[in-house]
């Protein structure tokens, strides 16, 4: 017995693992310790006869590092790059802010971006497509105007859905406002009214007879009233040149079931 306990003293010097800089190894988390504290403290009101049996589980639990730390220690390329631009997108949308609040560098010209806006709001466009329904007197005129009417729909239904899945916020805490409320757009993505000019224009590029004047006002109406979102700090970048696709695809879906003059004419007699 003597001589075998210097030789487990010998060999404990010699063990790698019982050097200084890998003692740290050796001893647990704190994170696992508490975890490890409190569960036995728990363990021991229920009983003490259970704490033996549960400990070797709970210690191998804890030793374990869960998969979602693992994806976050190891990200891959794709998350580097996503999670890089979308920080990009905050930083640059954050700094156009200029009328986000009347404190902000452009603030006296805020009142001014929001008139702008409201050209793009949905209510208004409906209402004014409604009531030329209601005074055309020409089987083209209201043809158009079903199909424009239908248009306006489609958009808000659509933006409408979209943004209850994204739920994203926009860059700066801004209420949306009482006709943003009954359109439903709330949140940041897509853009409404950037989805919404982009398919207005194309409507009307494709379907009116405009001088070449008012075609290029047109467009840089559609450009501008997108972009003053992101002035007033209701959305990013990202959310505009989003709403400027989803209303050209939108475009093409009304182009796809374009309603024909008769059936204009059998639902305005219903009507």
């Amino acid at each position: 017995m003597p001589a075998s306990q210097p030789r487990s003293r010998a060999r404990d010097r010699n063990n790698v693992l019982n050097r200084a800089e890998f003692l740290s190894l050796n001893q647990p988390l704190k994170g696992n310790q508490e975890n490890r504290s409190s569960g036995r403290k728990q363990s021991s009101q229920a009983g003490g006869a259970g704490t033996q049996s549960s400990n070797p589980k709970e210690r191998r639990q804890s030793q374990q590092l869960p998969e979602e730390d693992c994806m976050q220690l190891n990200p891959s390329f794709k998350g580097i790059a996503f999670n890089s631009l979308l920080a990009i997108d905050i930083c640059i949308s954050k700094r156009l802010g200029v009328c986000a609040s009347t404190a902000s560098s452009w603030g006296g010209a805020r009142s001014m971006i929001n008139l702008l806006g409201i050209t793009g709001h949905g209510i208004p466009w409906i209402a004014g497509t409604l009531i030329c329904l209601v005074k055309s007197s020409t089987l083209a005129g209201q043809e158009v105007l079903m199909n424009l009417l239908l248009a306006l729909l489609l958009d808000i239904t659509i933006v409408a859905g979209l943004q209850k899945l994204a739920k994203r916020k926009g860059p700066y805490d801004i209420t949306p406002g009482l006709l943003d409320y009954l359109t439903m757009d709330t949140y940041a993505f897509p853009a409404g009214h950037a989805s919404r000019v982009a398919m207005l224009s194309k409507f009307f590029l494709n379907h009116l007879v405009l001088a070449i004047p008012l075609r290029i006002l047109l467009v840089l109406w559609a450009f501008c009233v997108g972009f003053s979102r992101v002035m007033i700090g209701r959305h990013h970048i990202t959310d505009v040149l989003s709403g400027f696709v989803f209303g050209y695809l939108q475009f093409r879906l009304v182009e796809l079931i374009w309603i024909s003059s008769n059936t204009c004419q059998m639902l305005i007699s219903i009507w």
